[in-house]
Parts: structure tokens; sequence; C-alpha cells
């Protein structure tokens, strides 16, 4: 406890420590930024329901299918506490050993998440391929009754509690913003010098993936904020900003649990893997449905991201989070016009409509075109502008030119996002 309390700092620990003790839930709880460690079921759960993350309960690099059964079932309008796991510190490149992985950063391993642990050492619902996976641990799918095809799943973020002090950034050779392509290629607007991680180190070739050159850093969180070294006895500090990557509804049939068509790396119309960093505590996000239940799931939770998430991940670390799921009938009120086509979502502050370049995963091929995710980001938001807010056309694309921002979600995930964000005050 009293390494505990060191590495979270005082002021947050006792934050932490009253919140254990809290009780009751209301629409969105302000959340300590580091709540302790929290292993499975112990601590607090805001939710009606609580769904841990078991070997049974995930898919490791797949999310579910429209066909896929679920692991917990639950009404419209309830909410649901789900503990995450996140990928870095058990993937095969780092050792698929948590325990050993995390003491080489002096994490004892009464400090190592134990789900995490029986991922790593049991997980046996398909052979895993760390080149041709997904990395995330999704948890789900979970059955949300009366959501039918056409509907639409309204999933508000009411808490995000980190389950543990430290978080994982890490760059993989061939991935991120700056890669090396497929036969050595390099980028256009890019020498290979500039190549990240050094060409030099790139050990794929080897086959095995400790040898890879892979490149983590492990981040440490002291009082709120994500440590860094930035030299001899000297820091980089940043603020920590709790969210799930991953927030996602069943989209595509698949006959196997490792179809393509299911890796969890690219977001599609469903959402997955659609890594916006404003959808935190109190945000909301809408989803279509293209499922009986819709069959929810989540991965991916972060600790930390910037916009772009350049190096290919944020600052990942496990996080216990909890929504309230809601269906919205087709054509009745509760969710943006666009929802019922596109995934969208909003804050307290402003309705972010969202772009994708390629929103139907693996289908027909893959593309990351920027300029096409701005596109469908831009399109989404005349569209909502003209039918939920009666704007003109013209004027609202006049308005986006003058007072909108359109941001880059992420460039890593084969699809690549752009997201809007309108500000609610203007109206």
């Amino acid at each position: 406890m009293n390494r505990m309390r060191e590495a979270l700092g005082r002021r947050t620990f006792l934050r932490a420590v009253a919140a254990v003790g809290a009780g009751g839930m209301p629409a969105a709880v302000p959340h300590p930024k580091v709540a302790g460690l929290l292993q499975p079921g112990r601590g607090p759960i805001h939710g009606r329901h609580y769904l841990g993350s078991r070997p049974d309960q995930v898919r490791w690099g797949y999310v579910p299918s429209t066909t896929s059964d679920a692991v917990l079932r639950m009404r419209s309008g309830e909410t649901v506490t789900v503990d995450t796991v996140s990928h870095e510190g058990i993937l095969e490149d780092q050792g698929r050993d948590p325990v050993t992985w995390f003491a080489g950063h002096g994490v004892p391993r009464r400090e190592v998440l134990t789900d995490a642990i029986d991922i790593a050492r049991e997980y046996d619902r398909a052979p895993r391929n760390f080149d041709v996976d997904g990395p995330h641990v999704v948890t789900g799918p979970i059955h949300v009754d009366g959501a039918a095809p056409g509907d639409v799943l309204k999933i508000e973020v009411l808490s995000a509690l980190p389950r543990v002090p430290y978080g994982v950034v890490s760059s993989r050779h061939g991935k991120g913003a700056l890669p090396r392509l497929a036969g050595g290629a390099v980028p256009a607007g890019i020498t290979e010098a500039e190549i990240m991680p050094p060409v030099a180190t790139d050990g794929r070739a080897t086959g095995d993936p400790t040898r890879y050159g892979n490149v983590s850093v492990f981040t440490p969180v002291r009082s709120g904020h994500g440590i860094m070294p930035r030299g001899p006895r000297r820091q980089v500090r940043f603020p920590l900003n709790p969210f799930m990557g991953m927030m996602g509804v069943a989209f595509a049939g698949a006959p196997s649990l490792t179809d393509p068509l299911l890796n969890s790396i690219p977001p599609t119309l469903g959402g997955g893997n659609i890594d916006i960093n404003l959808l935190g505590v109190g945000a909301t996000f809408y989803l279509p449905v293209f499922a009986e239940g819709a069959l929810f799931y989540v991965g991916d939770p972060h600790l930390a991201m910037g916009g772009g998430e350049v190096a290919l991940t944020a600052m990942e670390g496990s996080l216990r989070a909890t929504f309230r799921l809601t269906v919205v009938r087709k054509g009745r009120p509760g969710a943006p016009s666009v929802a019922f086509t596109y995934p969208f979502a909003e804050t307290r502050d402003a309705w972010i409509p969202i772009g994708l370049s390629d929103p139907d995963g693996v289908r027909d091929g893959q593309g990351n075109d920027l300029d096409i995710a701005m596109r469908r980001a831009v399109v989404n938001a005349l569209d909502f502008l003209q039918h939920d807010l009666g704007m003109d056309r013209s004027v609202a694309y006049a308005y986006l030119s003058a007072a909108a921002n359109f941001e880059v979600s992420q460039v890593v995930d084969r699809t690549t996002g752009v997201h809007g964000v309108i500000n609610k005050g203007h109206f």
C-alpha cells in the first residue's frame, strides 16, 4: 500500500480511497486519475452488471461477429462495469509473460493484474500469430435486449478508472506514422533515415517477435501524470486522459473467430478501434446496430493519447470502465440522424462527426487515405448540421470552415480516422 501511495501521489491516493467507498452512480462520475491497483472484481464497481476479462470472456486480436454468443446479457438503459486488459506487456514481442516483462521495469508481481497473467498463459480459443492477429484483448460481446439491425446503440461513458499506476507506449517496425513498408519501401515524404524505429534495428526477418527490435517505453504514473525521461535526471510529464480506444458492436458475419473480417485493428461502421481521445468520461458514442442484441464489446484501454497516435500505440494501460447502454429505435429521437448509418459522438461541449478512410474493415482491400477520412467527416458534419440542427447546407459548409475543427484521430490502424469538433456553445 505504501508503494502504491508513493506511485500515485498522496492527493490522488486519498481521492482514490474515497472513491472506493462512494457507492452510488451518478450520470457521469468524476474519477481519480488512478484508483490504485484494481484486481478483477475488487474495489469500486459502479455498474449494475460487472464483466471481467477472463480468457473465456475475451477474444485476443479479433472482434465478435454478428453471430457470436454473448458473455453477458442486459436490458437497454442499464449500466455495466468492464475490467479491460491492455495488450501491452503480454504480447509475443514482449515475451508473452507480463510478470517477467514488468519485473524488468521494477513492477513486483503483486502489482501485475491477474487477468493479464491468465490471458497471457491460458488463452487458447485460437492460436496466436503475432504478425497477422490484432494485438487487442477484446472483452465481450454484451447482448443488449431489444437492439436490432437499423437501431442505434447509445454508449455513455460513466467512469474510467486506471487499474494500474503505469502504462506502456510501443513502436513496432513497419507500423506507425513513419513505417518501413513491405519489401523495404520508404513512404513518400520521408527518407529511410527518418523511419522509426531505425531500419538497422529491424529484426522481422528472424521470424522471432522477441528479436524484431520493437521499442516499448514503460511509463510510470505519478500524481495523475505519465512520466518519461528526457535526458539524465530530467523528465517530461503529461496529464492522463483515460478513455477506451475500442468500443464497438458486431459488424461483420464470419465463419471463424479469426476470420480477417474480424481482425481488431481496423475500425469499421461498427466502431471498434476508433481511437478518438475525446471519448473519455462524460462522452457519448453512438453506433449503428448490425446484429440482434447489438453485441457490444470493448478493448484497447488508454491512459493518454495524442491526436494521431503517431508511434503506433497510445499510453496503453488497463481500465475499469462503466457504461450505460441504451437502444435507440430507428426513426425515434435519442440519437443524431447520422448515427443510424455511421459512428458519431458527443461530449458536454461538442458534437463529433467521424470519418474513416475505409469503414468496411478488410472487405475489398484496405484503404488508409486521410483525405477520404476527412471528406467523410465533413459530409457527416454537414448532414448533422442540416438534418438535426436545421442549417442550410451551404451555410453549414461555410460555418465548418470558419468555426469547426477537424482533427486526425489516428493514422496507424490501417483504416485512418478524422473527426470534427463542433462547439455546442455556438448554437
